[in-house]
């Protein structure tokens, strides 16, 4: 039986705007077309045009979801930060036991999540010596992780599983660091730098050995 006209008027008004997307949908458009670009590209050299173009909207249309390029690129950062934060650290209590998985899984976390969206990374990391919401928000995030690893560290010294040494904190912005610089020459592709199948056990024994086995200081 065929649909009356005024059903068949609001059917297909129905499917119009349901094939129209979203303002999510939108945002998440104009994100997915930033990272894609910045694979291939500097921010700097990638236009608000070709970002709205690559979302399917107008330049105006834009810049309601977002003021500036720099803009976007928070909001990816803060996306891959919040992904890798989410699987990186275990509560100290569940470091009992295990030296070195914790340990693991938390660099595993950082190094896969990061190589993923191994773009972002090195966008930002480039971003930050011009643009101080990065710089911000990227000290932010990495005092958040020195944090976490200093509670960690403290954690496995009061269990006597660890020896003291160097302050607690001392070690954790150290390594951090460390971490830090050996990924995104990595993911720059810098010279020098290592074969991106042993940066995780490259680091872990750093880590291992810093925190559990360090060097006697005269």
């Amino acid at each position: 039986m065929s649909l009356s006209p005024t059903a068949d008027k609001a059917r297909l008004t129905r499917s119009r705007r349901g094939s129209r997307p979203s303002g999510d949908e939108r945002e998440l458009a104009i994100l997915a077309t930033a990272e894609r670009l910045l694979a291939d590209r500097s921010l700097s050299e990638i236009s608000i045009d070709e970002l709205a173009r690559g979302a399917g909207i107008s330049r105006p249309t834009f810049y309601f979801y977002f003021p500036s390029k720099d803009a976007v690129l928070l909001t990816l950062l803060d996306q891959v930060v919040a992904e890798a934060d989410a699987a990186a650290f275990a509560p100290a209590h569940e470091m009992a036991g295990d030296q070195e998985k914790p340990w693991r899984e938390a660099i595993t976390a950082f190094f896969v999540t990061f190589r993923a969206h191994r773009a972002v990374a090195v966008a930002a990391a480039q971003a930050r010596a011009s643009n101080p919401e990065v710089r911000q928000l990227w000290a932010r995030v990495m005092e958040s992780w020195v944090q976490r690893t200093e509670e960690a560290i403290q954690a496995e010294r009061d269990r006597g599983t660890a020896p003291s040494g160097v302050p607690a904190r001392d070690l954790a912005v150290a390594l951090n660091l460390m971490n830090e610089r050996v990924m995104h020459a990595v993911f720059a592709e810098e010279q020098p730098s290592m074969r991106e199948a042993q940066v995780v056990d490259t680091l872990l024994q750093v880590w291992l050995s810093s925190i559990y086995h360090p060097v006697a200081l005269a």
